[in-house]
């Protein structure tokens, strides 16, 4: 026989259902509940412990909450018997009342009537999603701020806390989620729908990775940067560049950036910090195509994979120091991280010969471990 318990969980998965007919303006209708089809075999004093547990959360005992209907049926174990046939919700407070709701649902009705009076359009959303009106029930007169300014302003060109919109300095960010979504209908022609980051989808100024690189041709240096050699920039500056430089070589990490400077002058060249899989910001650096690229990493499944990503993007990319005549001369027994990377890599037959035996033994070769020395006789 169906619990209490069991009432419970059918009706809390009503309830969405629920919501979605109020703000479609659909009249409540009996609710009704399914029952089990097939009756206890338990004894009868089990049964009347059933059959009371039932009773006592119903409307007849409480004064809200399922009505019951019984009818005589005869058992193939207990003879005949009063069972329960029909279990249902005969108003609305009988089931908001039952699952401690209706405070929710006052405050879901109040936040519906403010949505749909500033942006009727967003009626289908608030029925295909009625929960995140709830989830978000304390917030709705500033996501509407939000939401308006955008409609008047839907290219802003600023950073989120530049926005003259009078909410928390930090609510756009705490709740760029449902924003996002909102922000999606209310400025669709505007939306740069293929962005996943929030200030690139919606027009806003946003803090650009920086792109390090040294200079290593002091005449180069001189004539664009002060005699500066070590610098950092917005990656979008960086895009724009126009060096006579025809070299550029890439370190993953930082700490073998650092080698960059101790580095011989060279002509035409600069070295920068690719920050592991971060050569990903590098990817639409057109005049890479143009240039000798080289590239360094660690010699591990990683190193490797980052070579192989970053080929991806520019295939004219070289490595440099990732060969088996490097690993065996420096390596001591180092491990690395296990690789889950089952996809061809775009890598040389040399490359991929390493990168199978690293990959089966779990080794590392750290590109910091290479003597500048050696690292001098290449340059």
């Amino acid at each position: 026989m169906i619990t209490p318990q069991e009432i419970r969980k059918k009706a809390e998965r009503k309830y969405i259902d629920y919501l979605k007919s109020l703000v479609s303006k659909t009249p409540f209708d009996k609710l009704i509940i399914r029952g089990d089809k097939k009756y206890t075999k338990s004894s009868l004093p089990e049964f009347e412990k059933e059959i009371k547990a039932i009773v006592s959360q119903s409307k007849e005992k409480n004064g809200y909450g399922y009505t019951l209907d019984f009818q005589k049926v005869k058992t193939k174990h207990l003879g005949t018997q009063d069972l329960p046939i029909s279990i249902y919700f005969e108003t609305e407070r009988d089931f908001l009342k039952f699952l401690s709701k209706r405070k929710e649902v006052d405050f879901f009705k109040l936040n519906v009537n403010k949505i749909t009076n500033v942006f009727p359009y967003l009626e289908e959303w608030i029925i295909n999603k009625p929960i995140k009106v709830i989830q978000n029930q304390n917030n709705w007169d500033d996501i509407l701020k939000v939401c308006l300014y955008f409609k008047h302003n839907p290219t802003p060109n600023l950073y989120i806390r530049e926005l003259p919109i009078k909410v928390h300095t930090k609510f756009i960010e705490n709740n760029q989620g449902v924003i996002k979504e909102l922000l999606d209908i209310v400025i669709s022609d505007y939306t740069q729908k293929d962005k996943k980051q929030f200030e690139k989808r919606f027009n806003l100024k946003y803090a650009e990775p920086q792109i390090r690189f040294k200079v290593l041709d002091k005449e180069i240096s001189q004539r664009f940067f002060s005699g500066l050699d070590d610098i950092a920039i917005p990656i979008s500056q960086f895009e724009n560049l126009n060096l006579p430089i025809e070299k550029i070589i890439v370190f993953e990490n930082k700490t073998n950036f650092y080698t960059a400077l101790t580095l011989p002058k060279m002509n035409k060249t600069i070295a920068l910090f690719g920050s592991g899989f971060s050569v990903s910001n590098l990817k639409n650096v057109e005049w890479f195509n143009r240039k000798k690229l080289l590239y360094w990493g660690d010699i591990d499944v990683q190193g490797f994979e980052i070579l192989s990503q970053f080929r991806g993007y520019f295939p004219n990319v070289k490595s440099i120091f990732m060969d088996e005549e490097t690993f065996e001369k420096f390596f001591e027994k180092d491990y690395g991280t296990i690789s889950k990377v089952l996809t061809q890599l775009n890598l040389t037959k040399k490359e991929q010969m390493l990168y199978d035996i690293l990959k089966e033994n779990n080794w590392r070769l750290e590109q910091e471990k290479i003597p500048i020395d050696y690292v001098n006789t290449y340059f």
